[in-house]
This record gives C-alpha cells, structure tokens and sequence, in this order.
C-alpha cells in the first residue's frame, strides 16, 4: 500500500485556501513559505507526494515533513519553521564574550600589522591564545562561528562608519553668527519684495573649489546611435593637463555670481578676488561675506588689503568642520553635477573658458538661494 494512503488527508476551508493562495503567488514573503503553500494546496487537491516532489523541482521528505507539520499543528504552523533540538551550545557564554571583546579592539593593539580584524585573523588569533585565557572550547573555532556570534552581538568590526567630532569650542557661537546673516538676508529681500528703499549693503557667500582638473581625451568620442548604442562612448585612457581653482561668491540677496578662475588659490588670488568685488559694488555700500577660516583669508596680505579699505568688508567665518553651513556649497554642487560632470577639454584655458561662459549664463538668469535650516532658532 503506497505511504501516502495511509497519510490522512487535509482539509481547508475555503478562507484558508484563498490565504494559502495568495501566499504561493507573493514576492514579498519568503521563499520557503511560497514552496510549502504550494504543497499544501496540492495536498489538499489530492495530489500524491511524488507527484508535489516532482511538480515543484524538490525532494519527498522536504514535502512529508511540510504536510506533517500541517497535519500535526496546522496549516499556519506548516508555513513556519519548526524549533529544531539540535546539539547544546559547546561554545560557553563567558568565552563568546571573550571572543566578542577581542573584536573590539584593534588587531594593531595585539602586535598584527592589520588596523580592522578579519573574521579568518581573529578566529586564528582565538584559537592561539584560548587556551590561556581559559576557553579550550574556541581551540577549534572558525571564520563561520565567528560571524555568527559578532552577528548575535551585532558587531562589524571589519567596517569603518565615519563621524565629524566638533573640534571648534565655539562652534554654536559661530553657527549662530552664520544663522543671523542668513536672517538679515531673509528681512532685507523680504523689504524689497515690499517695495521699500534697498539698504546700501552687500551679502556674500564665499568660497574656493579647488583641483579643479583638466582631463583631455586621448580618442575622440563616439555619440549615442540610436537602437544601437544608447549613450557616448568613450576610450578609458585619458590626459592630464593640471587644475583650476574657482574663487566664487554668491549675493544672497540678487544670486549674483562674483568669481575668478585661477591656477591657485591663495592670499594673492584671494586678495583678487576681493578687488572685483570691491569695484563691483558702489563705494558707498558695506559687503559682508561669509567664509570660512582657510589660511588665506586671514593671511597678512589680506589684512593688509583690508586695512587699504576701512570699514568696506565685514567676514562672518563658519566654525571648523562647518562648511556645511556655507550657503556657496549649494552652488558647487550643483556645478560639479552639471558643468563639471564628464567635462573633456584640451587645456586648462579650455577649461576656465568654459566655467567662466557658464558663469556668465548663469548670471543672465540669476538664482537667489534661500537658507532655511535653523532660521526658527534665530527667527
């Protein structure tokens, strides 16, 4: 008599059926519980074991074993894993701890050449030395039983997740300095949209994009052909023909652009810079910029520009590690995304003719861009 006749049958009713259903067509459930509603509903259907073996590309005891559980504890049980008694741990708490400690510090720290451990390099390090710190169960211990405890602990200590430490004791001073700039611009612009007199001050936000490169192809590119290739082609090899530095304020309250593309960035270029702002702006009027705290902004040629022009610049410097609160970073970001992304040119005068004619778009359809982060703290 075959096995399955002597295997009692399952019934469902017609709302389980529907769930088994739905549960055999899902993407979003996992695998096995797809496979074993299969079975389930073949089972049901009077199908024979061989026959759901053979249908779904699996083996019989792995189909017996899902219509037994169902049988046994029911449908919803069948679907899940059943606790499995297994073999008790050999591996005792106190040396898992052990294990999880050495984890946490740096192999460097225990002689090895290595910064960050590797699961194959602790568990050789665990295996050394386990003896002697009175955990004999580890002197078999590998890379995989390794994983699995960092895992329990959820530990990577094969992975590096950086961090920003404020090193600038005045940071929220200096925050807040930036922050009441980017209020007075919002109450100056809110004045103009009103209508009323324009006040005879300037607001800038300044700084460098550096390294700039300029990268000549050695093979000329090939354009998309269409059904045929869907984007430029390009050869992998390419020249090198140096950098640029972009110097570029941004008016806060026009999105006037004011920059200068230059070899390098400093004091003298920085002091350039300031010069064509200085002439921009009629001589009448007070130019605030905010900026952060790079050497040549504070450097003794600058200082001794400044002092040729009294009372003309006031700097508002961002704290250490806050460029992020630069408004011109918005900018350069966006320049990176367009301009800049896969530029190709055959010099460096290529290159500055190219940022300095984008610029100059730019400016024929200016942008004023708004900071709002953290205005309630100083509204």
């Amino acid at each position: 008599m075959p096995f399955e006749s002597r295997r009692a049958k399952l019934v469902v009713d017609e709302e389980t059926r529907a769930w088994l259903q739905s549960v055999s067509v899902s993407y979003t459930v996992a695998a096995a519980h797809v496979e074993r509603a299969k079975v389930l509903l073949a089972y049901a259907q009077g199908e024979s074991i061989s026959a759901i073996a053979r249908d779904l590309g699996t083996n019989r005891p792995k189909v017996e074993r899902t219509i037994d559980r169902a049988l046994h504890f029911g449908v919803d049980a069948a679907l899940d894993d059943l606790p499995r008694p297994g073999r008790p741990r050999e591996i005792s708490e106190e040396a898992r701890v052990w294990v999880v400690d050495l984890a946490c510090q740096k192999p460097k720290d225990l002689g090895y050449p290595e910064e960050l451990w590797t699961t194959s390099r602790l568990a050789a390090h665990v295996r050394k030395y386990c003896v002697e710190a009175g955990h004999p169960s580890l002197v078999n211990l590998g890379r995989g039983t390794v994983s699995k405890i960092l895992a329990e602990h959820k530990l990577r200590p094969h992975k590096v997740k950086y961090y920003l430490e404020r090193r600038d004791p005045e940071f929220e001073r200096k925050k807040a300095e930036v922050l009441h700039v980017y209020r007075n611009v919002a109450v100056l612009r809110a004045e103009q949209e009103a209508g009323e007199e324009p006040q005879m001050v300037a607001i800038l936000s300044y700084d460098e994009k550096p390294g700039i490169q300029a990268i000549g192809n050695v093979a000329p590119d090939l354009p998309p052909v269409p059904g045929k290739y869907r984007s430029v082609a390009r050869d992998h090899e390419y020249k090198r023909h140096g950098t640029l530095s972009l110097l570029c304020g941004i008016d806060l309250l026009t999105g006037e652009l004011l920059a200068r593309v230059e070899e390098k960035h400093r004091s003298r270029e920085f002091v350039a810079w300031l010069k064509d702002v200085d002439a921009h702006y009629p001589e009448d009027w007070k130019i605030r910029i905010i900026l952060d705290n790079h050497s040549a902004h504070i450097s003794k040629e600058t200082q001794r520009y400044l002092a040729t022009v009294p009372n003309r610049f006031e700097f508002t410097f961002t704290p250490k590690h806050g460029s992020w609160l630069n408004l011109i970073e918005i900018f350069f970001s966006k320049l990176a995304r367009t301009l800049l992304r896969g530029i190709r040119v055959d010099s460096k005068s290529e290159l500055k003719e190219r940022m300095l004619a984008y610029l100059t778009e730019l400016n024929e359809t200016p942008v004023v861009f708004r900071w709002k982060y953290g205005m309630d703290e100083v509204a």
